[in-house]
């Protein structure tokens, strides 16, 4: 009677709930298990469970219920069952006293899918917040949408032409992927305009059609053949949308039929934050190429000079879309000596590089009209920032290169040198040794003391000589001090020593930033002819 009352209540339990012996023959089914596995309690008690469950002898399940009924401790299993049930269960098995197990399971499939698409929408964040690199940002994006979504898919932009291109794309099925080659390298320049993708790119957000419908409007051929050995049965281009404009699309391929709607509802989520985070892209390179352009028209162009080869070289920061203070300059004074001019404002905003514009004209002014030497030019400077109240800071370097006629006869050019607490520069004898640094003394930087007293240095270069100078950009690093980067700088100059200005300039910079600075770097190298 006892017995029978226990069967009633679990019978009568929402959960499923199986049970088996110690030879792992089923003794028991409630009507809630039979009806998420399959069987009615009638058809399955008395079956042996493996075979009536053949997918877990050696799936997830199996191992980890054969190890409970050797250890007799119970545990909980989540996994995946296969054909005919393609579900995730919770499994709390537990030993019972007459040596077999109690199986208390639920479909969680459904809970399971809905942390997969959170899984799947924060991978694909992860993989394109902050990232300004169009190739980057999409190169891993088709791994992580195939099988999580899709059962394979291809992602497509559109160049700044208006030209689809297919730029990723992925089957986890290593067999399929030679096909899926095929298929993405040749299918745009087939695809006829009533194509899915073809209407989306168009303007449409989403467009959704079985394969068979596909293959009818695909022209006989490669494409036609490639994805017909894919072999899909249904699929959903939905756009990459930028705040204005389609940027692309996104291509899921489905072999089973149509994908559910939550599936869909992540997919048109990660298509949205792919569009957004293209068009910062966009944005970015946009805001950087118009920066870049007014900081360089701000800067000196190619100056040429019959006693030297000069070689200019200005590079912006790679981290940000911005203009900044750097700046260099090289002109004739009255008295036809050549002044050289380095600088670099406190800021990296266009407050800076309004300022910079400000400081390089009085500069100008100041050592056009005075012909004065490095020194006074400074003061000069320093004095015309505190009575126009420009309320800024500025290192800056002037050298003028200076001869008599005696000293051009004999090949030697004198260089007059003042420093307003900028970095030294950098001096490569003929034969390629480096002038000693203890040689350059800077002074106060500019903004601080008008009454400031300049102080100058002279040095006798011959010719071959060659003079950098450089803005700290150039030997600056977040995780190490100047006096590590102007060590750097020194060892690299050593080893080019034998190289043409331009040369210098390119290795320089390809050397100790790689093409992306930390900051702006202003890069000036002079070498003195005969």
């Amino acid at each position: 009677m006892a017995q029978d009352r226990s069967t009633e209540v679990l019978d009568a339990v929402p959960i499923g709930i199986m049970r088996v012996d110690r030879e792992w023959r089923v003794t028991y089914l409630n009507p809630s298990g039979g009806a998420v596995v399959g069987y009615t309690p009638a058809e399955l008690v008395g079956r042996d469970y493996w075979d009536a469950f053949p997918a877990n002898v050696d799936g997830a399940f199996g191992p980890a219920f054969r190890e409970i009924m050797r250890t007799r401790q119970g545990a909980t299993v989540e996994a995946w069952y296969p054909e005919p049930l393609n579900a995730w269960f919770e499994v709390q098995t537990v030993p019972e006293d007459d040596g077999g197990l109690a199986f208390y399971f639920t479909d969680v499939t459904e809970r399971r899918m809905a942390q997969d698409r959170l899984a799947v929408l924060a991978a694909v964040s992860a993989e394109v917040a902050g990232e300004m690199d169009v190739a980057k940002a999409t190169a891993r994006i088709p791994q992580l949408l195939a099988p999580a979504l899709a059962d394979w898919c291809i992602l497509t932009l559109l160049d700044d032409d208006g030209r689809p291109r297919d730029v990723g794309w992925w089957h986890p099925d290593p067999v399929k992927r030679p096909a899926l080659d095929r298929y993405a390298t040749i299918r745009m320049s087939s695809l006829p305009a009533s194509a899915p993708i073809m209407r989306v790119l168009r303007g449409e957000e989403a467009v959704a059609a079985a394969a068979a419908g596909v293959y009818d409007v695909l022209p006989e051929g490669g494409t036609r053949a490639a994805l017909m050995e894919l072999a899909p049965r249904h699929g959903v281009a939905i756009a990459l949308r930028g705040r204005a404009r389609t940027l692309g699309a996104l291509t899921l391929w489905y072999d089973g039929g149509e994908p559910s709607e939550p599936v869909l509802d992540t997919a048109r989520e990660v298509a949205e934050r792919l569009g957004l985070a293209l068009d910062n892209v966009r944005l970015f390179h946009q805001q950087r190429q118009l920066a870049e352009e007014l900081q360089r028209s701000l800067l000196t162009g190619a100056f040429e000079h019959p006693q030297a080869e000069i070689a200019v070289r200005y590079t912006p920061a790679a981290e940000a879309a911005r203009v900044g203070g750097d700046w260099y300059d090289a002109f004739l004074q009255p008295s036809e000596a050549m002044m050289l001019v380095i600088g670099d404002v406190v800021g990296h905003d266009t407050a800076a590089a309004a300022a910079m514009g400000q400081l390089r004209a009085l500069l100008r002014g100041i050592a056009s009209y005075s012909d004065a030497g490095p020194g006074e030019v400074l003061r000069g400077l320093d004095a015309a920032m505190a009575h126009l109240r420009l309320g800024t800071y500025a290192t800056a370097a002037v050298a003028r290169l200076e001869q008599t006629p005696d000293e051009a006869a004999r090949g030697v050019t004198r260089m007059r040198w003042s420093n307003a607490g900028h970095l030294p520069p950098l001096v490569i004898h003929p034969d390629g040794t480096l002038a000693a640094l203890a040689e350059w003394k800077g002074g106060l930087l500019l903004g601080v003391d008008p009454t400031c007293v300049r102080t100058e240095q002279v040095v006798a270069l011959t010719a071959g000589t060659t003079v950098l100078l450089y803005t700290d950009g150039l030997i600056e690093r977040r995780d190490s001090d100047l006096d590590e980067g102007v060590r750097r700088l020194r060892a690299a100059a050593a080893d080019l020593a034998g190289r043409s200005p331009d040369e210098l300039c390119d290795e320089l910079l390809d050397r100790l930033v790689q093409g992306r600075p930390d900051d702006d770097v202003a890069l000036v190298a002079i070498r003195l002819r005969g």
